[in-house]
């Protein structure tokens, strides 16, 4: 047996998917040594349970979950100032983080196999509020995409941020908001703000094409305001990533950066809604923080 690698499952995860394939899951990591599992009863269980796993010696947690299920259990590792790695086994609605790490078309056995002799890379992470995130921090359009899309409960995958996302393409207001920390912004409205590190937004959106977590930066993308004509083209460039040369969208690669707004925002951090503790919202890159087990050839 390894207990030096611990697995965190999320049954509730991709809308309760995951659920059928527990058994046969486990017991491909049980044929491989792997058999220290935990398993979630409650949303955000998974912190606890990551320094739970640390504390009894734990190197490796593998996370059986989407985006939030993995955001959770790095931030629990990087709290707690271990050097323990994170290894994913995307059963989410999005996986955009899997995406990044070149494990979201990966089969059990191969997800198995690649925690037992895949090697480490130190990727950078965001910080926001008070929270770690891995892959994006959106606010406006983004945000309020995500809260509903917790109320869809007729489709699955990717599927669920774009049908979404075309809802709210026709009613959602901008918002207003300051920047500090990125040469040429100042204040306006806008349609959305998104803080990337990774490439994925929603599973279909490749909102920051050109990101990278090796680079000790955020991409930053400002979307003005515009019409329904106007949103619908960014919609489509999003899925495609050539919405960064539309005239309504600035982007930037920066360290950090502030954002003002005139009430506390709401933000999609790692496909979780948050309502930030303050009105400004700092944010930061942490370069090389966090240690994982990716694909072969993926960063």
């Amino acid at each position: 047996m390894n207990p030096a690698i611990s697995i965190i499952a999320n049954p509730a995860a991709g809308r309760g998917a995951i659920r059928a394939r527990m058994h046969d899951l486990l017991q491909l990591f049980r044929a491989r040594g792997i058999d220290r599992l935990y398993e979630t009863k409650a949303s955000g269980q998974e912190e606890s349970l990551a320094l739970k796993a640390i504390r009894e010696g734990a190197t490796t947690i593998v996370s059986v979950g989407g985006d939030g299920t993995c955001a959770r259990i790095a931030d629990a590792i990087l709290r707690s100032g271990s050097a323990c790695r994170l290894a994913v086994v995307p059963a989410g609605t999005g996986n955009d983080f899997a995406k990044t790490l070149g494990v979201d078309k990966y089969e059990p056995a191969q997800a198995a196999d690649l925690v037992v002799h895949g090697k480490e890379t130190r990727i950078d992470v965001g910080h926001a509020d008070g929270h770690y995130f891995l892959n994006s921090c959106g606010f406006g359009f983004d945000a309020s995409v995500l809260e509903a899309s917790n109320q869809v409960r007729f489709l699955k995958g990717d599927a669920v941020y774009m049908y979404s996302a075309l809802r709210q393409l026709f009613g959602y207001r901008g918002v207003e908001v300051s920047v500090s920390g990125v040469k040429g912004i100042q204040r306006g409205s806008m349609l959305m703000v998104t803080v990337s590190n990774g490439r994925w937004l929603g599973g279909a959106f490749k909102i920051a094409p050109h990101a990278t977590v090796l680079d000790g930066k955020l991409d930053v993308c400002f979307f003005s305001d515009s019409n329904v004509v106007q949103r619908l083209k960014l919609f489509i460039g999003a899925m495609r990533g050539t919405h960064i040369r539309m005239p309504s969208v600035t982007s930037a690669t920066v360290s950090q950066l502030t954002l003002g707004f005139n009430s506390n925002p709401f933000m999609e951090m790692d496909g979780e809604l948050r309502l930030a503790r303050s009105k400004n919202v700092e944010l930061r890159c942490v370069p090389r923080a966090l240690s994982v087990i990716a694909a072969p050839g993926a960063l």
